[in-house]
């Protein structure tokens, strides 16, 4: 039987207001669109991932196993390459390339969004997460405290910093966030929707091994199997009416999806570990907490919060299974090299814990993080809007123009007009949060999520030049062409995958490689040769019955460790 353990939710129906879903709408339109419109592919990842999208599209590569003369991706997320290329070949006509890769990406962010708030949802819906039952009556309904608790998840999960960049980038990140989402949210849901959440647990399962995550499809799946079954075996109180045999049913069902995804991963050749192991220094241990704070906040210390406030039901569904998701990442993010990207899919679960604190928090403590927030969000604004305007009037800060230099400020009206109405919007949250209004649990995260949201649109409007000017490969491609000219093509040399898809987007160039040229011994008519600085003395290895002229050295303006070399075809 299962004992009755303290709970600390001591929630009134007074506080389950719904939050009006034209607001939310709005803030995730003002969230999601910003980043995705407008701005040029970065530098390494997202070009890097629109370089394979776009050859896949074309026909230049494999769709199994795409390379880029002879260069692999970094990450084998080979489903977002497919949605990418897939995107583009069915838009090509109409969209440009690099804005039709970003469509999927573009839902697969609302997916993540509306993933976590269903997730949150059912899992406080769990009768151990429950609040608890007033003497004469009063306490929280279900259905309204779960819906509470989900719209304060949905605001702290768009509140986290961390979110903001990589969720905008065409990458097998974002991929593998959104199928994380949908795996929490079926495990959430199993126990209320067995058939439609057994579909979304193996299209997750799934997705997120396509994606270039086997390890952690595994890790995910088994973990959410067995924290499944226990919770359903010492929880019998749960509100379902599923009977032993069909959760026997669905354990089942959920191995078999496991086992099914393993082997095509395996058939896929996706096993691939890139495990480091963790350095055992003080550096380390600082440059990881430094990463866990900033990349997570606001929501790291609501997590601890949480856990403290929770630890009586810390194996019940409700703490356990976002613990575990969370603990996963974070133990992904110690053995790779890849640590931010990786930290990403905690986000969803760090959301869930940070919404289990908020029935938990006092009013001191609630008002401390509103005022912080107000102070915090308020002050970065302003530093935006000072120095863009300060930029517009000639007056260019002297950091602005060491990280750019070169950069040409222009005035673009319709940016300017998304970031006042955002400004406006600011200003009229903060109004109604500091008047007197009825409480509601979600409240404390309000400020967060709508300052977070802003400044994410001031830099994707006010400062997205600047940002393109300093991310992009645009400023290099563009004093390379003032040289080469409308060439017809071009060979290189010692290129990344990133400088050749550069050359091909923003160049228009045809782009061959030189050793290609030489290992088949054949000449090419192409006028210019493109040689990575760091691969200058692989020049001598080309084909002798050519000779090249060396001509300037270009400089990549906002990265003073990224050169190119410009050679010119002597007949």
């Amino acid at each position: 039987m299962t004992p009755n353990l303290p709970n600390p939710a001591i929630v009134s129906q007074s506080v389950t207001r719904r939050l009006p879903r034209r607001y939310l709408l709005v803030l995730c339109l003002a969230y999601i669109l910003p980043g995705y419109i407008g701005r040029d592919p970065w530098k390494n990842a997202d070009i890097s991932a629109y370089g394979f999208m776009l050859e896949i599209a074309r026909g230049q590569t494999s769709w199994l196993s795409p390379a880029i003369f002879d260069q692999l991706p970094d990450v084998s997320g080979l489903l977002s390459y497919w949605l990418g290329a897939a995107s583009i070949g069915l838009t090509s006509e109409w969209i440009p390339p690099d804005f039709a890769a970003r469509i999927p990406f573009i839902a697969m962010l609302a997916i993540t969004l509306l993933a976590t708030w269903h997730g949150i949802y059912y899992l406080a819906r769990s009768p151990s997460a429950l609040p608890v039952v007033f003497a004469f009556g009063g306490e929280a309904k279900p259905k309204d405290y779960a819906r509470t608790v989900a719209d304060g998840g949905l605001l702290a999960l768009i509140a986290t910093l961390g979110l903001a960049q990589f969720s905008h980038e065409t990458t097998p990140a974002m991929a593998q966030l959104c199928f994380t989402a949908i795996t929490f949210y079926a495990l959430a849901a199993m126990s209320y929707h067995s058939i439609s959440s057994l579909a979304l647990f193996f299209i997750g399962m799934l997705g997120l091994s396509l994606s270039g995550a086997p390890s952690l499809t595994l890790i995910f799946g088994v973990g959410g199997l067995l924290i499944t079954y226990f919770d359903n075996r010492y929880n019998n109180s749960r509100g379902t009416s599923q009977t032993p045999r069909s959760q026997y049913l669905n354990y089942a069902v959920m191995f078999i999806c496991i086992l099914f995804v393993t082997a095509i991963s395996s058939l896929l050749d996706l096993w691939r570990w890139s495990l480091t192991a963790p350095e055992m220094s003080l550096t380390f241990l600082q440059a990881t907490t430094r990463l866990l704070l900033w990349f997570t906040w606001p929501t790291f210390p609501l997590v601890i919060w949480s856990i403290w406030r929770w630890r009586n039901q810390i194996t019940r569904i409700h703490v356990a299974l976002p613990i575990w998701f969370g603990s996963a990442s974070i133990l992904t993010m110690l053995l790779t090299r890849t640590s931010d990207r990786a930290l990403l899919l905690a986000l969803p679960a760090f959301a869930t814990l940070a919404a289990f604190a908020l029935p938990t928090l006092g009013r001191r403590l609630s008002a401390l993080i509103d005022w912080f927030t107000l102070f915090f969000f308020t002050g970065l604004a302003g530093f935006l809007w000072v120095t863009w305007i300060a930029m517009q009037w000639g007056s260019t800060p002297a950091m602005v123009t060491k990280l750019v230099p070169g950069f040409v400020v222009s005035l673009s009206w319709l940016p300017f007009l998304f970031a006042m109405m955002g400004t406006l919007a600011w200003g009229w949250l903060v109004s109604w949060r500091i008047g007197k209004h009825r409480s509601a649990m979600w409240k404390s995260m309000v400020l967060p999520a709508g300052g977070a949201t802003l400044c994410w649109l001031l830099l994707m409007t006010l400062w997205l030049p600047v940002l393109n000017f300093a991310r992009s490969y645009s400023p290099l491609i563009d004093r390379v062409t003032e040289i080469t000219g409308k060439a017809n093509c071009v060979d290189t040399l010692g290129l990344s995958v990133a400088q050749i898809t550069a050359f091909k987007h923003h160049g228009q160039l045809k782009v061959k490689s030189a050793k290609i040229v030489n290992r088949k011994q054949a000449q090419t008519n192409c006028p210019w040769l493109i040689v990575d600085a760091d691969a200058e003395q692989a020049i001598g290895d080309l084909d002798t019955r050519s000779s090249w002229k060396y001509v300037t050295k270009v400089r990549r303006p906002s990265d003073d460790n990224e050169d190119v070399l410009l050679y010119k075809r002597v007949p």
